[in-house]
């Protein structure tokens, strides 16, 4: 079996909704599995209550918390951030900073490499977000895939919408209030079926 892992760390639940749309699209794939962990949490629950996000912090706290060796275990690892001033969340880079052994051990050297975003606004860093992953993941020798063009989706302008080539992304509004559109979600099933079937193709032996 090609197995994939979608990694996220999540504030008010716009990635970890995401994950979700992408694990289903993956699991299209015929014999392939997709497993769902976010990395730990390093606010403190005082500083989680001052930025309001205890609440919804509760909708995804049954999803197991990923370890740095089990990266290893996968064909494909996805990696999903809100983006923070352009750049991935302290967390998501923390978890990274703590799989030195991985680097060095060239552990994920050939697997595939894909990731998501959320900002506030259209043009609130989603794409220098995913290129701040790209290079991180580019550095574990993991080989990158976006979103191609053929997910017709992410063209138009008829609407507010997530979408690059670099790989998904919803939009969330200033206060956290917009959630995850249909055309965001159909690009994000696309995004995990492409990833897949990638992944089972470098993965066959």
């Amino acid at each position: 079996m090609t197995k994939v892992l979608i990694l996220f760390y999540s504030t008010y639940g716009h990635i970890y909704q995401s994950a979700e749309e992408i694990a289903k699209g993956a699991r299209e794939v015929e014999g392939v599995t997709v497993d769902i962990k976010q990395v730990p949490e390093t606010f403190s629950e005082e500083v989680l209550a001052k930025v309001h996000a205890t609440e919804a912090k509760k909708a995804f706290e049954h999803v197991p918390v990923a370890t740095p060796s089990d990266l290893a275990e996968y064909d494909a690892v996805v990696v999903g951030s809100p983006g923070k001033y352009g750049n991935m969340a302290s967390q998501m880079k923390a978890f990274f900073d703590a799989c030195g052994q991985l680097w060095a051990t060239n552990a994920l050297v050939g697997k595939v490499g894909a990731c998501f975003t959320s900002t506030a606004s259209q043009h609130g860093g989603n794409e220098a977000t995913l290129l701040s992953i790209h290079t991180l993941l580019f550095h574990f020798g993991l080989v990158l895939t976006g979103l191609p063009y053929s997910c017709v989706e992410q063209n138009g302008i008829e609407e507010v919408k997530g979408g690059s080539p670099y790989g998904v992304t919803t939009i969330a509004g200033g206060d956290g209030s917009r959630q995850p559109s249909e055309s965001e979600k159909t690009q994000m099933r696309f995004f995990g079926k492409h990833i897949s079937e990638i992944a089972k193709k470098l993965s066959a032996k």
